[in-house]
């Protein structure tokens, strides 16, 4: 059985559900298969400017913040409050990029990854767009650069990100987070959509595990 995490490195109730995935990611990690999907949040075909969405986020984070315990950080924040002086053209494509390289090394970190690269994003307020904001997460996974920013402009990993959010439409998901259970190639069974805490989060893996296991 596979658990899958839809996320994007972009949406905002995503970071606030991290540590609730590193929590079932750390209880699940030695007998469940899991995943994170990179979802598109953001792919458009012209750069769009992050004044685009600002009045909607700085009316939303607090929200997150106060459901889920997470702070967005001052510099992230900063290009939320100074739309019109922020050089952010949000753009979901090169976080899956790299989040599919960095599941080709680490398949069994990619819950800890999605989580740094939210935090690098909403926290720190790197800007994901820019190759060089992922330069502190090769070092803290001991990632050789140059092998990690060829791949970043190989077109088949860009190829894979796009498979990824092909998924997203086949799973029919249309809300951030969303967690999933595989059971077999056609059985999928949906867990959370939106914040969801740890505990209800849980209790449906079990009731699944044991449902599954009496239909066998």
């Amino acid at each position: 059985m596979t658990l899958i995490y839809c996320y994007d490195a972009y949406c905002g109730w995503c970071y606030g559900f991290s540590e609730v995935m590193r929590k079932i990611n750390s209880e699940y990690k030695n007998s469940l298969e899991i995943e994170v999907l990179s979802g598109g949040m953001i792919v458009p075909d012209e750069p769009i400017p992050i004044s685009a969405t600002a009045a909607y986020i700085k009316k939303s984070y607090k929200s997150v913040e106060e459901l889920t315990g997470v702070k967005f950080g001052e510099d992230y924040l900063w290009h939320i409050n100074h739309p019109e002086q922020s050089d952010w053209y949000p753009d979901s494509t090169k976080p899956a990029i790299a989040m599919c390289i960095f599941k080709e090394i680490f398949p069994a970190g990619q819950v800890g990854f999605a989580a740094d690269l939210q935090y690098a994003l909403h926290y720190e307020g790197r800007d994901l767009t820019d190759n060089e904001a992922y330069r502190h997460l090769l070092e803290k996974y001991n990632i050789p650069p140059g092998e990690f920013y060829e791949k970043l402009e190989d077109e088949l990993y860009k190829e894979k990100a796009e498979y990824e959010f092909a998924l997203y439409k086949q799973l029919q998901v249309t809300g951030y987070p969303a967690v999933f259970l595989q059971t077999s190639d056609t059985k999928f069974f949906l867990l959370a959509r939106g914040y969801t805490d740890f505990d209800i989060v849980n209790e449906r893996i079990e009731k699944c595990i044991f449902e599954n296991a009496n239909d066998n």
